[in-house]
């Protein structure tokens, strides 16, 4: 596809949606490392000079992905943390915020990369926009948090937000992240066990995380 040079914002948004598409199929046949911005210009029918009209860097292009994935995960999730009586059994606690989670792939795919490839190689006014935002988004759920669990300050509800993203990000690496010799192993009988459970694990992790909070002063 040839693009002709957007002149309002609709169009503009139209060519950055294709690159957005681009660049996310592009990830999902050939993981971050392998994708390029020509690749990413070519896929979405655009001349290099043409993206360049848009984005700076293919970092810039998946922060902005993973912008607006963490925008629809963050309605997902206030959706449900809204509909949890005060001081919820955490089991069930858990479940919720597991729940919100599991529709979002991309998010979660995203976020295994999040600190070691996308913030790591943007410049600092990228990440200046980008953090600003998801402060912005934290707090706001930080603030949903503390209502369910009123004993939670903004302080505890960060810390449960910072230690839940951590352990979300590495569960989902080890499941969705096997190779072949991987998924065979964890066919063997001695292995089964340790066979990566994304939402089990998140969801035991959950608990200990938020009844840890709940025994601090």
């Amino acid at each position: 596809m040839n693009w002709q040079r957007a002149r309002t914002d609709d169009k503009k948004n139209e060519r950055k949606d294709a690159i957005y598409q681009a660049a996310l199929s592009l990830f999902k046949e050939k993981g971050y490392e392998g994708v390029s911005f020509n690749a990413i210009a070519s896929e979405a029918g655009f001349t290099k000079s043409n993206m360049y009209r848009y984005f700076s860097s293919k970092e810039e292009i998946f922060l902005n992905i993973f912008k607006s994935l963490f925008e629809d995960w963050s309605v997902d999730c206030t959706q449900k943390l809204q509909a949890l009586k005060q001081n919820p059994d955490v089991s069930e606690f858990a479940q919720t915020w597991v729940a919100s989670h599991t529709p979002h792939p991309q998010f979660l795919d995203l976020t295994t990369i999040l600190f070691i490839s996308l913030e790591a190689n943007s410049s600092y006014e990228q990440l200046l926009e980008f953090k600003t935002r998801s402060m912005e988004l934290l707090y706001q759920l930080a603030v949903e948090i503390s209502k369910v669990y009123p004993q939670f300050d903004n302080e505890k509800a960060f810390r449960f937000l910072t230690l839940s993203f951590a352990a979300s990000g590495n569960y989902w690496a080890a499941e969705s992240k096997q190779n072949d010799a991987l998924h065979k192993i964890y066919q063997l009988e001695p292995f089964k066990d340790m066979k990566p459970d994304y939402e089990k694990n998140l969801i035991a992790s959950v608990e200990v995380i938020i009844r840890g909070l709940l025994a601090t002063n």
